[in-house]
């Protein structure tokens, strides 16, 4: 009877150990369970992702900068995820009616803004733009273009220093793409620097090009892609560039800086953002995907003949980018008063 007692007493221990560990392992999977089910909305969102078309919604007119990258990577991105990707066009506002979409769609992928460094002046310059950055996830810088100041051939100004002086002499006005644009906002520096009055006249930024060309302002400043062909044909005569360094497609036309204001640059740089919250599986398949397509030899010869450079960059690396202009331009907004509403 003792060894009976000592045996069951034994088989009860082992039991009991049985019984905790049964127990530990339900209580682990039970844990386990309740993350996947928790995560599982944005998991299975990532696995599935694209399961319909994704927009694209430019912030501006057809023809643009920003239209012809978007258009340019559609397709590409149409082939790789096998679902159609639309390109809309939402202008206005100088950007915003787009941004503001965006900024109220869901987060799962399927919206996306494709915009320009005017989202960064806009947040400043702008009472209500409809929009903060934090309602974005900076998801691709799309390439950069210098921005050129250009005249009629009939000024007589052959270099920017000239036209300064010429400005003090008698009435100037110059085009841009628009009132507190990139553009725009540089010459106004460039006139507070050299303490000159030249009049703005605000169009859109092929308009600006058609004034200039019309000489109903005798002097414009757009990004390049838009003056570009017209320079080269002679129709309007070049003064400077607005990088540090001369461009390869106007090798002869100076920097701001080598025509005696060094300091001063600006670029407008093209991009694409997504809707806050999007999740990180999704957001790194179209960086990795937009990455791809604008890095193709068709897409990339398009670009290097408009004069536009695109390196690739993580979103880390272009929301850091975001975060500087928007400082930049805030500081600029400041400084020279200027103010869209």
């Amino acid at each position: 009877m003792k060894g009976v007692r000592k045996k069951s007493t034994k088989q009860r221990r082992v039991n009991s150990r049985e019984t905790q560990v049964k127990h530990l392992i339900k209580c682990f999977a039970a844990t386990i369970l309740g993350l996947v089910v928790g995560l599982a909305p944005a998991w299975v969102c990532a696995q599935d992702y694209p399961s319909k078309p994704i927009r694209i919604l430019v912030a501006f007119p057809a023809g643009s900068p920003t239209d012809v990258i978007a258009r340019l990577a559609a397709p590409k991105l149409s082939e790789s995820f096998g679902q159609p990707v639309i390109v809309e066009n939402r202008g206005g506002a100088g950007g915003n009616i787009a941004a503001q979409i965006v900024s109220k769609s869901t987060a799962d992928g399927y919206t996306v803004l494709a915009t320009s460094s005017a989202i960064a002046i806009n947040v400043t310059l702008y009472k209500s733009p409809g929009f903060e950055m934090a309602d974005f996830i900076p998801l691709l810088s799309a390439g950069a273009s210098p921005n050129l100041i250009f005249a009629h051939p009939s000024v007589p100004a052959k270099n920017l220093r000239e036209l300064f002086t010429l400005a003090k002499e008698r009435p100037l006005s110059y085009a841009s793409a628009g009132t507190g644009t990139g553009t725009q906002l540089f010459m106004e520096m460039l006139k507070k620097e050299t303490r000159t009055d030249i009049t703005h006249v605000p169009f859109t930024p092929a308009a600006a090009v058609t004034a200039v060309l019309g000489n109903q302002a005798p002097v414009g400043i757009t990004s390049m892609p838009i003056a570009l062909a017209h320079v080269k044909s002679g129709k309007l005569m070049a003064l400077a560039v607005t990088t540090t360094r001369r461009v390869a497609a106007l090798p002869d036309i100076p920097t701001v800086g080598e025509s005696g204001f060094p300091g001063l640059e600006d670029m407008t740089w093209f991009a694409f953002f997504l809707r806050a919250g999007t999740p990180a599986a999704i957001v790194s398949r179209l960086n990795a995907e937009l990455t791809r397509a604008l890095e193709l030899p068709e897409v990339s010869e398009k670009l290097v003949s408009l004069n536009i450079t695109f390196t690739r960059n993580s979103t880390a690396e272009f929301g850091a980018m975001v975060g500087a202009e928007v400082a930049k331009y805030g500081k600029v907004i400041r400084e020279t008063g200027a103010i869209a509403d």
